[in-house]
Parts: structure tokens; sequence; C-alpha cells
């Protein structure tokens, strides 16, 4: 299904330490923000805020990951993995509780004076069926999910990455053409709803750097609402190079009124797997590293952001041996880490 066209899997897993959060995160150490500490993510480091304004969950599976193998006398191992704790990155908002969840994120990531970073990906028919299907019951349960996260984020800074593959899957064929006409209109709305918010930045996935030509998508985009947004999210749970990612964006950026964008670079430093079958090349592949840490002094004007939107670590789903998509894989985070930057 997916091959070079799809963005890989991915699943909401915030509501697995959304609780933990709303104890953890929200009662972390405020004033400059410089350090954080969680009760058992041991301590982490926020990243210079002058090149790096996200905030680093001090409880995340990575930071537990490293108390763990620090109480078990391994010491190598939770090195390696710190390169991943101490780097923000996407909060996937899950969908039972969307209010209490994107306010315990964006109240810790506020008393670090740090902006959030959440992923929203909830969308009716998610996935077509793969490893991350799901999403919604219908819009109007959509729409009222949106508006729970928007009451969540309130006033505070917040980043969203909007619903990675809805509008991909409408132009390879993969969501059915029935849906097509309901899915452009929630996601007009949920970048309205989030825009209205005064500092809420929205970016729209538009697929990477491996899927065909950006002729095929920038309609899409404009239908779906792009030029409500403040940009488009390429690359997202992908492993196409930085450098593919930045041409692949900018011939897009050019077609789509010069909108800016955001890359995920969580694993895309030694760029995508070629071996195997090629409709599986994008789920757990070896081989991979870690990519260019978050930032917003890129390469490029046009690029607002390299983003660690997919968890590094965490699985794309049951392929190549790994746990269901969305759960922490100590294993591969380690080989990530190991051959990363």
């Amino acid at each position: 299904m997916y091959g070079t066209r799809g963005a890989g899997a991915r699943v909401a897993t915030a509501a697995a330490v959304g609780a933990a959060l709303l104890l953890a995160g929200c009662s972390s150490s405020g004033g400059g923000g410089e350090e954080e500490k969680g009760g058992s993510g041991g301590r982490v480091t926020q990243q210079p805020k002058a090149s790096d304004p996200f905030w680093v969950n001090p409880d995340g599976n990575a930071a537990r990951q490293v108390t763990a193998y620090e109480k078990a006398g391994r010491r190598a191992e939770a090195d390696r993995i710190r390169k991943i704790a101490e780097q923000p990155t996407g909060e996937w908002i899950g969908p039972e509780n969307p209010e209490a969840e994107a306010r315990g994120f964006t109240e810790a990531a506020e008393k670090a004076d740090r902006t959030a970073l959440l992923v929203l990906y909830n969308i009716p028919h998610r996935d077509c069926g793969q490893f991350s299907q799901g999403g919604a019951a219908d819009g109007n349960a959509y729409r009222a999910w949106i508006d729970g996260v928007a009451r969540g984020i309130g006033d505070r800074h917040t980043t969203v990455v909007l619903e990675p593959d809805a509008v991909l899957h409408m132009v390879d064929g993969c969501t059915p053409d029935q849906f097509h006409e309901e899915r452009y209109d929630l996601l007009k709305g949920a970048i309205t709803t989030l825009k209205a918010l005064p500092n809420t930045k929205v970016y729209l996935d538009a697929g990477n750097a491996g899927w065909q030509h950006p002729d095929e998508i920038f309609e899409p985009l404009q239908q779906a609402g792009v030029d409500r947004a403040d940009g488009f999210a390429v690359n997202v749970s992908n492993f196409y190079s930085t450098k593919d990612s930045i041409a692949y964006g900018k011939q897009l950026s050019a077609k789509v009124g010069g909108k800016h964008f955001v890359i995920d670079t969580s694993r895309n430093g030694n760029g995508p797997y070629t071996d195997g079958d090629p409709q599986q090349r994008w789920c757990n592949p070896p081989g991979r590293a870690l990519g260019e840490a978050p930032t917003t002094k890129t390469a490029d004007p046009l690029v607002d952001a390299y983003l660690w939107v997919k968890r590094p670590g965490e699985s794309d789903g049951t392929c190549k041996g790994g746990p269901k998509a969305g759960q922490w894989w100590a294993e591969y985070a380690l080989k990530l880490a190991e051959a990363g930057n």
C-alpha cells in the first residue's frame, strides 16, 4: 500500500502518558525552564530556546528507558537512548481525552517556557485499514474532538502537525472517493478552529519526497485549506533525507502560494531503506539513524523547523519483528541512536 507513496504508520500514544504528565509534567520546575525532572523519567535538559524552542517531555518513553538502563547499570545503553530523550518530540493526542491531554502537554511546555509540539491523527477512516487504522467514528465526532483539543491548548504556544496521510491517501486512492468531500471539510474546519487560537501554528501534512511529484498533491492541499494554515509538513514518520525533503517542499511551496513548511528529521539520518519488499520499506526498516536535531535554524528560509514528529524508538507496526504501531521498542531505539548523530 505505501511503498514510496505513504508516509508510514503512526499511532496516537499520548493517552498512555497523559495522566502522568498532568502530575509530573505540569509540576516540573518553571522559571527559565532550562532543566526539568520527571518522576520516572530521570533528569533531562531542555535544548537552548533560541535554536530549539520546543518542549522536551521529561516523562516520555525514552526518558523512562534511560532511567531503567541507569538503574540496571547499563550506562552505555542509557547514554545512547539519552540522545532521543533529550530532544523534543511530537505528542500524539489520543482519541479519548483530547482536552485533558492537550492541556497537560501545553501547560507543561508553558511552565518550561517552551512551545508544545502536538500531532493530531484522528481523521475518520484513518490509515485505510493499515497498522494505524481507526480514527473518529464520524465527522461530528471528529469536530468535537478538534474542539476539545482547541480548548486544551487555549492561549498557550503550540505547533500542530495536522493529520498525517489524510490528504495523501485521498490522492493515492487509498481513501475511497465517498469520504473525500467530508474529509476536505473536516480538515478545513480543523485548521480554522486551531488558527482561531492566538498562539497556535498549524502545518498540514503533505506527504514525502518519495511520493511522485508535487503536481499530484498541491490542489488537494489547497482544497483542504492549506492557505488558512501556517504551512505544511513533509516526511512525517518517513526516512527521506533532509536535502530531498527540502527540494520536495520547495517545489510544493511554489504551487501553494509560497507557504513555509516543516520537516520530520527524526529518523532520516541514513535516508530511506531501499531493500526488501517495496511495499514494506517504510515499516521499521533496519539500518536507519537519527537525523538532524529539532531546530528552527534550518538550511532554507522556507523551512520553519526540523522537527521530530515521529518519536524515535516507537514502532511503525507489526512488521520486521516490531510491536504494534506506536509502542516503544527499545531494541530499535538503540540501533537508531547508535547510528545517529
